[in-house]
């Protein structure tokens, strides 16, 4: 990982639709994380709240979700030089992904792949 203060960043991020993300970053690591994953694990307000509620009460009912079919990545694009935002086919997309955020999920939810 980078030395503390420096942000992760990627080098290469590859977007399986209905996969996930596999992410080179630039101290040789290389994930790959699913859709739910980052789904569930969106940085987004409604999420964490959700998570928090969840935390609290396991018996919390979820909202419904709009999704026809599974669950897939529709769009990536960056934001700024920091982050990148994702929509998924159930309409979410107001989670910001920071470089940080995602190196931390590839860390405890991603599985490693080895660099291309």
């Amino acid at each position: 990982m980078p030395s503390p203060g420096q942000e992760p960043r990627p080098i290469h991020l590859d977007v399986d639709r209905a996969e996930g993300l596999t992410i080179r970053w630039d101290d040789g690591a290389a994930h790959q994380v699913s859709v739910a994953v980052l789904r569930r694990n969106s940085p987004s307000a409604d999420a964490r709240e959700l998570r928090a509620e969840m935390a609290r009460n396991p018996f919390a009912v979820l909202p419904a979700s709009s999704a026809q079919g599974p669950l897939r990545i529709e769009t990536v694009e960056p934001v700024g030089h920091y982050a990148l935002r994702i929509r998924f086919s159930d309409g979410h997309d107001t989670g910001i992904y920071t470089w940080r955020y995602l190196r931390g999920l590839c860390e405890s939810h991603g599985k490693s792949s080895s660099p291309a």
